[in-house]
C-alpha cells in the first residue's frame, strides 16, 4: 500500500493506491526506491485492485528474460469495488482520485536516473472511462499520460442509463474527445474488446473510433488480436493470458533505449500496437527494418518456373534458396501467395530487385509483409504493386529435426474470388445460400453480398471433402471485416464440417461498399461447400444483445396502458377491472409505434430537426440509436411485445404471491369487521411521510422508497386478506334464507362495500406493479449506498432524492385510498387519458435514458391522488 497525502486520504478515505510485486521483487521495493517505468492499473465496476497481478506476473517474467535490463512497476487502484457502471455519482470523484495518484506515482521515482514524467495506463470497463476522463479536468496536465489501454471498456455510451449523473458524464468525456481530439495526439489509446462472449458490454460500444477521428486511437475486438484469436467474457479479458502476453510485449518494445521509459513517438507507439494488436508479422518488432538484406550462406539457388510448388521440409542438412521468376507469371497471374507453416521469427521470403541471374545477393525481406495465422504464416503479394522486383526468393535453411511445409502459387484473383449473397433476415432458416468450391488453390475470398447491418446474424456452414485421406494441413477459415478490426479466425481438420457464427460489432460508415469475406486457406485437392442460413432465434439473440436494456421502459410503458385502461374502466361501469385482464384489451402496441415512428423519419429531415430543436424538445432515442447504426426495422414492435409478456406474467406472478401472502397473514389474524378509514390525511400519515422525507433527506432516496414500498405491500396485503375474509362471510350468510327486509338490505350494503373493496384492490396492485419497477430501477444506488455505508451515512450525489420525497408524500395518500374517492372525481377523465400520450413520451426518450421513466410513472399518480383529493 502506498502512503498518500493527508489531504488526499481524508478526501477518499474509501480508495487506496497500491503497488504489486513477487517475490524477492516485491521485497526489494517495500522502501519504494523504484526505478522501472509506471503503470497504472484501474478497476472497472466492482473490480478489486488485485487484479493487476496478471498484468504484474508476466511483465516481471518478461523482466527476468531481459535481466532486468527494463522492467515495469504496477501500480493498482482501490476503488473499494464500487459500483460506477449502475451510480453514476462517484465517477467524477474517481477521476480526480486517480489524478492525485498520479501525481503519487510520479514523486516516487524524483530525482532518480531515467526518470519518468508520465504514466501508462492500462483500464478494466469503467476503469478505462475513467482514464479518459482525466482530460477533462481542468487542472489535469494530458502530458502526465502516454499510453491509454482500455479492456471491454463501454466507450459510446453506458450499458444500462440509470441514473443522470453517469449518462452526464458520458456527455462530458465524449465532447471533450471530440473537440479536443487535436490535443490528444500525443495520447495514444487502445481499445480491446471481449467479443461475443462479453455478454455484460457489447464489443459495438467499446469502439473509439466515432468517437475520436485521429490516427492515435486503435480499437480491436480479441478474435482479432493476433495469436489469441479468441473471444473472452467481461472478466476474463483482465487474466487472458493471450491477450496479457500480447499487451507485455507491447510495453516492452515501447521502451526507447534512450530514456528507459515509453517512447514520447506517437508514430512508434502505434506501429508497435498494430504489430502486436492488428497485423502481426511472425518478426519481432523493428522500428526501422533494413530496407535490403544480404542473402549470405553456403546455400543451395534452385530455380522454380511452375505457377503451384509445394517443398517439405524434414532434417535438411543444406539450407537452400528457392527463385521464382515473375517475368513469365506477370501477364497470366495478379497476385502470387506464399505460406510457411514454420512460425519461428525468422525472415524466409524475398523479393530480388532487377536480376537477370538465377541468383541475387542483395534482396529486399517480404517477410514484413507476412501474416500469422494459426498454423501458418502467409504472403500475398499484388505483382502489380512491386513492378521493380524479377524474383520471389524463398528460404528454407537447414532444420535439424524441424518439419514443416512451403506452400507457393500464382493465381488471379478474379479466379479465386467468389460472391455468396446472404440470405434475407425473414428466411426463418427455410432457405439457404449455397456454393461449391472445387479447389485447385490454396486460397479463396468469398465476398458475402448485403451483409452490412449490424442486425444481420448469420450461420455459415463448411463442408470439406477430400480426394485422397492422406494427412493433410488444417484449414483455416477467417471471417474479415474489412471497416474494423473484429475478425475472427477459425481452424478446422480436413475433412470436416463445421459452423461459423457472422455477425457484426458495428455497421460500416457511410459511403463504404466493401464487403465481408470469408477467407478460406484450404488443401489444393480438396473440396469445400460453403451454406449461409438465419434462423428466427438468432434475430431475437441480436435484438436481445442490443436492445435488453430497454425492456425496462417497454413493460412499464404495458402497465402504465393498462392502468389508463383500468381508470377509463372505472368511468364507464363504476368497477376496477383485473390487471392481466386489462393488459390484454388496452395495451397494444399500434397505440404507441405508428407516432414514434413518423417522428423518427421526420428526424432525418434537416428542416424537422431545426423545428424540434426550435421547441427545446429532447431527441428522440430511436433517432440518436439509429444514427450509431444501432436501430433496425421492427425492433421497437418485437420490444413492445415482449414487454407485453414481461407484465402481463409479472402481474400473474405479482397477484398470486399477494394471495399466498394475505392468506398466510389471514391464518394468523382475523379481523371480525373490514375496517376503513375515510380520512385520507391523518396527522399520524403526515408524520410519517416526514419521517420518511427525513430518511431520503439525510441518507438514501432509494432506502426511503423501499422503505416505502413494504410499507405499501403490507396494506395490500391486508387489504386482500380483509377482502377475501369479508368474501367468505358473505358468501355464507347468502345460502342461509333472508327473510326480513332488513337484512336483504343490509346484505346489499355488504355486498356493495365488498364489491368496492375488490375494486380497491384491483388499482392498488396495478399501482404497486408500476411502483415495483420505480424501485428495480432504484436498487443500484441503495446498494451503493449500503455498500459506503461505513464511509457515510448520506448518499451524495442521490439520483433519487427528489422523485423519492414526491413519491413518499403520493403513496403515503394513495395507499389508503379507495376508487369510491376516484370515480366522483372531476379529474378522472383527464387522469384516464393520460397514461397514453405519457407511454408515448417515455417510449422517446427513456430508452437511452433509464433513470427518466420514474418521473412519468411519478406523474401519473400524481394526477391519481388529486383525484382522491379534489
Amino acid at each position: 500500500k502506498i502512503k498518500l497525502p493527508k489531504k488526499t486520504a481524508r478526501r477518499y478515505p474509501a480508495y487506496e493506491l497500491y503497488l504489486y510485486g513477487e517475490g524477492n521483487y516485491a521485497e526489494e521495493n517495500k522502501n519504494l526506491l523504484l526505478t522501472g517505468i509506471p503503470v497504472l492499473f484501474l478497476p472497472g465496476n466492482a473490480g478489486s485492485y488485485k487484479q493487476v497481478r496478471s498484468l504484474g506476473s508476466i511483465a516481471l517474467r518478461k523482466a527476468e528474460d531481459v535481466d532486468f535490463k527494463y522492467h515495469f512497476n504496477f501500480f493498482s487502484v482501490n476503488f473499494n469495488e464500487e459500483l460506477v457502471a449502475l451510480y453514476g455519482g462517484s465517477l467524477q470523484r474517481q477521476t480526480k482520485f486517480v489524478h492525485e495518484c498520479i501525481k503519487v506515482i510520479l514523486k516516487l521515482y524524483r530525482g532518480r536516473e531515467f526518470a519518468p514524467t508520465s504514466v501508462a495506463i492500462v483500464g478494466h470497463s469503467m476503469g478505462g472511462l475513467v482514464a479518459r476522463a482525466l482530460l477533462t479536468l481542468k487542472n489535469f496536465k494530458p502530458e502526465l499520460i502516454n499510453l491509454l489501454i482500455t479492456q471491454a471498456t463501454p466507450h459510446v455510451a453506458p450499458v444500462m442509463p440509470l441514473d443522470k449523473y453517469l449518462t452526464d458524464f458520458y456527455t462530458a468525456v465524449n465532447s471533450h474527445w471530440i473537440l479536443k481530439a487535436q490535443d490528444l495526439r500525443n495520447l495514444t489509446t487502445l481499445s480491446v474488446a471481449g467479443g461475443f462472449r462479453d455478454y455484460q458490454v457489447r464489443s459495438g460500444l467499446t469502439f473509439l473510433s466515432r468517437l475520436s477521428q485521429h490516427d492515435s486511437a486503435l480499437s480491436v475486438v480479441s478474435s482479432a488480436v493476433p495469436r489469441a484469436w479468441a473471444s473472452t467474457d467481461h472478466l476474463s479479458i483482465v487474466w487472458c493470458k493471450e491477450l496479457i502476453l500480447a499487451i507485455i510485449r507491447a510495453l516492452f518494445d515501447l521502451i526507447d533505449e534512450s530514456t528507459r521509459q515509453i517512447t514520447e513517438d506517437p508514430k512508434k507507439r502505434m506501429s508497435v500496437l498494430n504489430h502486436h494488436f492488428v497485423r502481426h508479422p511472425a518478426k519481432i518488432f523493428e522500428e526501422n527494418p533494413e530496407a535490403f538484406t544480404e542473402l549470405t550462406g553456403a546455400f543451395m539457388w534452385i530455380t522454380v518456373k511452375a505457377s503451384k510448388w509445394t517443398y517439405s521440409v524434414y532434417n535438411e542438412s543444406d539450407g537452400k534458396y528457392f527463385t521464382f521468376p515473375l517475368a513469365s507469371h506477370r501477364k497470366s497471374y495478379s497476385h502470387v501467395y506464399c505460406e510457411n507453416n514454420m512460425l519461428d521469427t525468422s525472415s524466409w521470403i524475398y523479393g530480388c530487385m532487377n536480376s537477370n541471374s538465377s541468383m541475387c545477393l542483395k534482396a529486399t525481406d517480404l517477410s514484413w509483409r507476412a501474416e500469422l495465422l494459426p498454423t501458418t504464416k502467409v504472403v500475398i503479394l499484388k505483382l502489380q504493386d512491386y513492378p521493380s522486383l524479377s524474383h520471389v526468393v524463398i528460404q528454407v535453411p537447414p532444420a535439424a529435426g524441424n518439419k514443416y511445409t512451403l506452400d507457393c502459387e500464382f493465381f488471379k484473383e478474379d479466379s479465386r474470388t467468389v460472391q455468396l449473397p446472404v440470405t434475407h433476415l425473414f428466411s426463418f432458416g427455410l432457405s439457404s445460400s449455397k456454393i461449391l468450391l472445387n479447389s485447385t488453390g490454396l486460397l479463396y475470398n468469398v465476398q458475402l453480398q448485403h451483409f452490412n447491418q449490424i442486425y444481420q446474424a448469420f450461420k455459415i456452414y463448411i463442408e470439406s471433402h477430400c480426394q485422397s485421406l492422406k494427412e493433410r494441413k488444417p484449414s483455416v477459415y477467417r471471417l474479415h471485416i474489412p471497416w474494423s478490426h473484429e475478425d475472427s479466425v477459425t481452424v478446422a481438420k480436413v475433412p470436416s464440417f463445421i459452423e461459423i457464427s457472422a455477425k457484426l460489432h458495428i455497421a460500416p460508415p457511410q459511403h463504404d461498399n466493401r464487403l465481408p469475406e470469408l477467407n478460406i486457406y484450404s488443401s489444393s485437392d480438396c473440396q469445400y461447400e460453403v451454406k449461409i442460413k438465419s434462423y428466427p432465434y438468432i434475430l431475437v439473440f441480436q435484438i436481445i444483445r442490443f436492445h435488453a436494456d430497454t425492456l425496462p421502459v417497454y413493460v412499464v410503458s404495458n402497465i402504465l396502458l393498462t392502468y389508463g385502461g383500468q381508470l377509463s374502466t372505472l368511468i364507464s361501469t363504476g368497477q376496477c377491472s383485473d390487471f392481466s385482464l386489462e393488459l390484454v384489451r388496452t395495451a397494444k402496441p399500434y397505440k404507441v409505434e405508428p407516432l414514434l415512428s413518423i417522428v423518427v423519419f421526420l428526424q432525418g429531415f434537416h428542416w424537422f430537426r431545426v423545428i424540434w430543436e426550435s421547441l427545446s424538445l429532447t431527441e428522440v432515442d430511436a433517432a440518436v440509436l439509429s444514427s450509431q447504426d444501432a436501430w433496425f426495422p421492427l425492433v421497437s414492435l418485437i420490444l413492445f411485445l415482449f414487454g407485453t409478456g414481461i407484465a402481463y406474467w409479472s402481474g400473474v406472478f405479482f397477484s398470486a404471491s399477494l394471495k399466498l401472502l394475505s392468506s398466510l397473514w389471514l391464518h394468523l389474524i382475523r379481523p371480525s369487521v373490514l375496517q376503513k378509514d375515510n380520512k385520507l390525511i391523518t396527522p399520524r400519515r403526515l408524520c410519517e411521510v416526514l419521517s420518511l422525507a427525513l430518511v431520503s433527506w439525510t441518507t438514501c432516496g432509494a432506502f426511503a422508497v423501499l422503505i416505502m414500498y413494504l410499507q405499501y405491500l403490507f396494506k395490500d396485503s391486508d387489504s386482500s386478506k380483509e377482502t377475501s375474509q369479508n368474501s367468505t362471510i358473505h358468501a355464507v350468510k347468502n345460502q342461509s334464507s333472508m327473510d326480513s327486509t332488513s337484512e336483504a338490505t343490509q346484505s346489499l350494503s355488504k355486498s356493495t362495500t365488498i364489491a368496492e373493496a375488490i375494486s380497491s384492490l384491483k388499482m392498488h396492485v396495478t399501482v404497486l406493479n408500476l411502483f415495483t419497477w420505480i424501485v428495480l430501477l432504484s436498487l443500484p444506488s441503495l446498494t451503493y449506498w449500503l455498500k459506503n455505508l461505513r464511509y457515510n451515512v448520506r448518499l451524495d450525489p442521490d439520483p433519487c432524492r427528489s422523485t423519492a420525497i414526491i413519491l413518499v408524500c403520493i403513496l403515503e395518500i394513495l395507499m389508503n385510498s379507495s376508487t369510491s374517492e376516484v370515480k366522483s372525481s372531476k379529474l378522472l377523465k383527464i387522469t384516464a387519458k393520460v397514461p397514453l400520450p405519457l407511454s408515448v413520451a417515455m417510449l422517446a426518450i427513456g430508452r437511452m435514458h433509464l433513470y427518466k421513466v420514474p418521473h412519468f410513472v411519478t406523474f401519473s399518480l400524481l394526477l391519481h391522488l388529486l383525484c382522491c383529493i379534489l
